[in-house]
Formats: C-alpha cells, sequence, structure tokens
C-alpha cells in the first residue's frame, strides 16, 4: 500500500496579497513558488550589513534620482507564484502605488543560513528573469565576499566573486561600492 501526498495549491499574487493583508505588520512574509513564508527575524550582524550596503547604495541612487529601498517586495507581471522581499532594491520613477516593484534596477540579498538556497537559488532565477534589473548582489554575512550577477543591454548574466580589498563596480548608478564598507561596525 502507498500513501500518496498531496501538496497544496500553489498560491497566486493576488491571493497571497489578500492573505498578507490582514497580518500584523511586524509579520514579514514573501511567496516563493506559491508558497507562503514566514520570514524569520533577521540577525544584528545581518541588519547592520544591510542598513550598510542601502546607505551605499542610496548614497549613488540619489545622484541619479533613484532610490535605495529596504523591504520592498518585488513581482514580475508575468510569474504569477512569486513575491520575494530582498534586503534592498534600488529603482528609478514615481512612488509606487502597491508597494510592490516591478522594475528594480539592483536587488540586493544579505546571506543568512537559513535562506542561502533560496537566495542562490530560485531567487536568483526569479530576480535574473526581470527585464530591468542590471544587477544582483549576495553579500555573505559571516567574511567579506559578494557575488555580482550583472548584464548589459542583452540577456547574458556575468559572474563576480569579490573579496575585502575589491570594489564592486555599478555602472547604471555612474560608481562603485567598496566592499570592506559593507561590513563596518561588523567584527570579522
Amino acid at each position: 500500500m502507498s500513501l500518496a501526498l498531496r501538496r497544496a495549491p500553489r498560491m497566486r499574487v493576488a491571493d497571497f496579497i489578500e492573505m498578507i493583508r490582514d497580518r500584523p505588520d511586524e509579520e514579514r512574509w514573501e511567496l516563493l513558488d506559491g508558497e507562503a513564508v514566514l520570514m524569520a527575524p533577521a540577525s544584528e550582524r545581518h541588519n547592520q550589513i544591510s542598513m550598510n550596503l542601502g546607505r551605499q547604495l542610496g548614497a549613488l541612487a540619489d545622484k541619479l534620482g533613484c532610490r535605495a529601498l529596504a523591504g520592498m517586495a518585488v513581482r514580475n507581471d508575468f510569474v504569477d507564484d512569486f513575491a520575494p522581499i530582498p534586503d534592498i532594491i534600488v529603482r528609478c520613477g514615481p512612488l509606487l502605488p502597491d508597494g510592490y516593484a516591478r522594475d528594480p534596477l539592483i536587488v540586493a540579498e544579505v546571506l543568512s543560513p537559513s535562506t542561502m538556497n533560496n537566495d542562490r537559488g530560485r531567487k536568483a532565477e526569479f530576480y535574473q528573469g526581470l527585464q530591468t534589473l542590471r544587477a544582483y548582489l549576495i553579500v555573505y554575512q559571516d567574511e567579506p565576499r559578494v557575488e555580482v550577477w550583472s548584464r548589459g543591454n542583452g540577456p547574458d548574466w556575468s559572474l563576480r566573486v569579490l573579496g575585502r580589498d575589491a570594489t564592486i563596480p555599478l555602472p547604471d548608478l555612474g560608481g562603485e561600492i567598496p566592499v570592506a564598507a559593507l561590513y563596518n561596525g561588523i567584527p570579522l
């Protein structure tokens, strides 16, 4: 005798938005492959790196009239079962009416042990499907290391892995960020 496992049907973004509408503000949810996932609170180390990154990206983005934002969900109108919340995005243009960025220029995730597989796997694949995205940054918590996925005007992505003494090139923001600046205040 065999047992059949039944999976819950894949949740769509519209249903996800309805589900989280009445949730407490302190709860952060994201939709990954049709599954609503409650995000665990980030560590102080994670938050410090995110804030450092946000300040660095914000300084460059401001010069172009763009913004670096934390906690902003990302959507792709062609993918109806994904709405992740990266640590930081950079986007330009008018303020969003619904809180979902469809046009990020840069997306950044600070790796946590519990999210590493998603950040480097299915989230990376989703983000790289966004037509406006030019860079996806994966920032490590426990060592000064950043994976920079970037593309020019074509569809192909390239990867550079950078250490403490390197700088992150961000030509679409007209500048670069020292990797070491992301770890200010963090003992390594």
